[in-house]
C-alpha cells in the first residue's frame, strides 16, 4: 500500500521541522494515539486505537526516525502489533521545501498489514488510511500555523509597557468587589422577590382550602405551605 501527499503550511520550514520532531505534537495530530513517549532523539514508543472497517484494535509499537536532513527530510519507520487484529508497519518519507512565507510538506508512505487486516481488503485499507493521514497533517497544520500565530501575539505583547499592564490590572482589581457586591444584592433581590410573591400565592391557597375544610382544614394546609415554601428556599439556594 502506498500513499503520497503534500500540505501548504503558513510557517518556516524550521518551525515545521521542530513540530515533526516534537513528541506531544506527533501525540495530539495521531488519531486515536493514547501514548507517545520519547525514547531517544531518533525513538519513540506508542499506542495507539485504531478502526478500520468493524476490527478496532489498539497497536502497540516503536517508531523511529532515520535518514535525518535537518531541516529538510527524514523518514518515519514504524511497527505495530494490534493482538488477534493482526499487525502494522511500514515508513514515510517526508520532505520539507521553503515557498516564501509557507512550507510545502510532502510525503510517501508504504505501509503493510497482516492478520485480520489484511482480510478486510486493499481498498477499504487504504481508504482508512488516507484518512487517517488527512486527519494527522490536517491537525499538525492546525497546531503549527496556530503556534506561528500565538508566537507573533507574544512579540506584540512583549513591546506593551510592563507600568501600563500593571496599571490595567490594579483598576479591575479595585473594580472587582463593587462589581461582585452589585451583583450578589442584585440576585439576593430578585430571590427575596420571588420567595415573597410564592409565600403569599400559599397563603391564599391555605386561606381558600381552610374555608372548605378540605383535606382536615387549616392544620393540614398550614403543613403543606410550610412545606413548599421550604422547598422554595433550598431550590433558590
Amino acid at each position: 500500500m502506498d500513499l503520497v501527499g503534500e500540505y501548504r503550511i503558513l510557517a518556516g520550514r524550521g518551525a515545521v521541522w521542530d513540530a515533526l520532531n516534537d513528541a506531544d505534537v506527533l501525540r495530539r495530530c495521531i488519531p486515536g494515539c493514547e501514548e507517545l513517549e520519547k525514547v531517544s532523539d531518533r525513538e519513540m514508543t506508542a499506542t495507539v486505537v485504531a478502526k478500520i472497517g468493524p476490527v478496532k484494535a489498539t497497536f502497540k509499537g516503536a517508531v523511529t526516525l532515520e535518514n535525518l536532513t535537518p531541516p529538510e527530510s527524514y523518514t518515519i519507520v514504524g511497527e505495530g502489533k494490534g493482538g488477534v487484529a493482526g499487525f502494522a508497519k511500514g515508513a514515510a518519507d517526508v520532505s520539507l521545501a521553503e515557498d516564501g512565507a509557507e512550507t510545502v510538506l510532502s510525503y510517501t508512505v508504504k505501509a503493510q498489514v497482516g492478520g485480520k487486516l489484511a482480510q478486510l481488503g486493499s481498498r477499504l485499507i487504504v481508504s482508512t488510511s488516507r484518512k487517517m493521514a488527512d486527519e494527522f497533517f490536517g491537525k499538525f497544520k492546525e497546531i503549527v500555523e496556530g503556534g506561528a500565530a500565538s508566537g507573533g501575539a507574544a512579540a506584540v505583547d512583549d513591546e506593551l509597557d510592563a507600568g501600563e499592564i500593571e496599571a490595567a490590572k490594579s483598576a479591575a482589581l479595585s473594580r472587582l468587589p463593587e462589581e461582585v457586591g452589585e451583583a450578589v444584592s442584585g440576585a439576593v433581590f430578585e430571590a427575596e422577590e420571588r420567595v415573597t410573591k410564592a409565600a403569599r400565592e400559599v397563603e391564599t391557597e391555605v386561606e381558600t382550602a381552610a374555608g372548605r375544610g378540605f383535606l382536615g382544614g387549616p392544620m393540614v394546609w398550614g403543613l403543606a405551605a410550610l412545606a413548599v415554601v421550604i422547598v422554595i428556599l433550598a431550590l433558590m439556594r
